[in-house]
């Protein structure tokens, strides 16, 4: 039970951040974690909240999908710039005041996880499976989209992938063992004029695409729990 700002000062040592809610997909999984842990009549804090219009994702997250109640936000000459899912069975979201009232929240831990140092491919790859599971791989739209949502805190220009070319086979695979089927590839890159070790990473900015770099190149890096 915390007001809006400890439940996010909470959620961002503990876990990754108050949990963001992006489609309708996860906002039905929200739904049922809060029906599967709570009893009835119950606020619960999200991650949601304004400074000043437009509304926002405390994990920065990209997403314009909402829930609202009807009439809702109702912050007409009220301070309530902070999102409660409502004890309704509908689940709909409610303005409220971020720090009068004390509820339970949800956390969420992100799956990917950007880190902003500057390591070659090899080092980046070490790091990733000695402290979470791999360097990620984007072996679809929905994942690409998720990175997309992470790339963009990135303190460089590009931000390595788990994605290598093969000399011997003449082909870019995925280190979590998919061949390379969906492509985001920018245009010039994706293509080996020669047998030389490149490994792929994604642009922190513009449209995000996946671009050829040398491993040697110092880059931040996304490491996935998946």
């Amino acid at each position: 039970m915390k007001n809006w700002t400890d439940a996010q000062s909470f959620c961002r040592q503990t876990h990754s951040d108050l949990v963001s809610v992006r489609n309708q997909k996860e906002n039905q999984q929200v739904q049922k974690f809060i029906n599967d842990h709570k009893s009835k009549d119950v606020w619960i804090w999200i991650g949601l909240f304004r400074v000043r219009d437009p509304w926002q994702w405390s994990d920065q997250s990209n997403s314009s999908f909402r829930d609202w109640a009807p009439g809702e936000p109702d912050i007409v000459g009220k301070l309530k710039n902070c999102t409660l899912i409502g004890p309704n069975a509908l689940g709909q979201w409610y303005a409220g005041p971020c720090n009068n009232s004390q509820y339970p929240f949800v956390c969420h831990e992100d799956k990917l996880i950007l880190i902003r140092e500057n390591l070659t491919w090899p080092e980046a790859l070490r790091y990733c499976r000695q402290n979470y599971t791999d360097l990620v791989s984007v072996h679809s739209e929905e994942m690409q989209e998720e990175v997309m949502n992470v790339v963009k805190r990135a303190s460089t220009e590009a931000v390595w992938l788990g994605l290598r070319h093969s000399c011997i086979l003449g082909l870019w695979y995925w280190l979590s063992g998919e061949t390379v089927c969906y492509q985001n590839w920018a245009p010039g890159n994706g293509t080996v004029e020669y047998c030389a070790v490149r490994s792929g990473a994604v642009q922190s900015g513009g449209d995000k695409r996946w671009i050829s770099r040398p491993e040697t190149h110092k880059l931040n890096f996304i490491c996935s729990r998946y």
